[in-house]
């Protein structure tokens, strides 16, 4: 039994640190130079690229159900005997704060940002956020360096500087380009059990990042304002311009039934009498559809008010001091780290250490 295990475990196969150990010694020169050279390429390449910062705004949609600011007209409401519910807590939304983030991303709202003023300290006068991306981005050294090459053989018209017409069923490249690099610029992110939505802007420049941030923001709480009151807006309309309607008839009734009662002041003719009657009934009932239309247009005005969404800023935008990136220590220790990984894997390879491990499986 004993012969038996010593067998067993002589065929197992190891793995001899102490060989590793010489062979690492013996390639100690092509560990410093790979290892060096890595070091250097991203060190450059890390240069190479701009400095970017981060602004982060955070906000938590509040709930419509207990908006106490309503109380008042809800209760002016139903003195007129109009019923608007109990502050539209059944009512079901069809964009829910785990959709804000689609919603930034859809072309439309990207599109949108487009015309966002900014303005860098030091610029003398705001450009759009469109022209801003467009021509005033910095590059990499060498995307730098390779656009000044081919610019040497290119007579193309360089003076280009309006931007063209946007159709968002046919976006022009240079448009694309645009939407994808404020895809990649401006994020948003919801935390499912606080909703609480974070938008964060990375861009080049400090003032731009904040200055986007707090645009995107208020954009965002704009088209949310817009889409779940939008059904209300339209009734509010509908209801105002009958209210005026009303308003108007009822004055003319008013007027009429006023000049043929001070023409007929003293006749007492049976006819008279009627024909006065009939037009105080008729201002009457004007007047009861014109009361009626005010509680509703009161009724519309509060549900505009239901339906607006309100916001609380837990984080407002502010110019960022400290830059976000490129993190380039950290990359040039990654990259070396790797070099030194298959410098080492290579010596294990070409001295055969290797083969313990696999002989098992021969």
């Amino acid at each position: 039994m004993e012969e038996e295990k010593r067998n067993q475990s002589s065929e197992t196969p190891t793995f001899e640190l102490g060989k590793l150990w010489l062979a690492v010694k013996k390639k100690k020169m092509l560990y410093l130079k790979v290892c060096g050279l890595t070091f250097v390429v991203v060190w450059l390449l890390a240069l190479g690229y701009p400095d970017y910062y981060k602004c982060q705004v955070t906000l938590v949609p509040e709930s419509s159900s207990g908006n106490g600011s309503m109380g008042s007209l809800l209760s002016l409401a139903s003195s007129f005997g109009v019923n608007i519910g109990n502050g539209g807590s059944k009512d079901a939304d069809a964009i829910t704060p785990m959709l804000y983030p689609d919603l930034m991303k859809s072309t439309d709202f990207v599109a949108s940002l487009f015309d966002i003023k900014v303005k860098r300290d030091s610029d003398r006068q705001a450009m759009t956020y469109y022209e801003y991306l467009r021509d005033h981005q910095k590059q990499p050294m060498w995307a730098e360096g390779l656009r000044a090459f081919f610019g040497l053989f290119s007579s193309g018209d360089k003076e280009k500087k309006k931007m063209e017409p946007l159709d968002l069923f046919r976006l022009t490249p240079e448009q694309k380009g645009v939407i994808w690099m404020i895809t990649q610029n401006v994020v948003c992110l919801v935390d499912k059990k606080s909703e609480v939505i974070s938008i964060s802007v990375k861009d080049q420049d400090p003032v731009v990042a904040a200055l986007v941030a707090d645009s995107v923001r208020s954009k965002l709480q704009a088209s949310l304002t817009e889409y779940r009151t939008s059904k209300a807006r339209h009734d509010l309309a509908y209801i105002q311009r009958l209210h005026k309607e009303a308003k108007q008839s009822y004055e003319r009734s008013c007027d009429i039934y006023a000049d043929y009662v001070d023409s007929n002041h003293d006749v007492v003719l049976e006819s008279v009498r009627q024909r006065q009657t009939r037009l105080e009934n008729e201002m009457q009932l004007r007047y009861n559809n014109y009361n009626a239309l005010s509680a509703q247009l009161l009724a519309a005005l509060a549900k505009v008010q239901e339906k607006t969404p309100a916001f609380t800023i837990l984080e407002r935008a502010t110019v960022p001091m400290i830059k976000a990136g490129p993190n380039r220590k950290m990359a040039i220790f990654l990259f070396t780290f790797l070099a030194f990984i298959i410098v080492t894997v290579w010596i294990m390879y070409k001295e055969g250490l290797f083969k313990p491990l696999f002989k098992g499986f021969n």
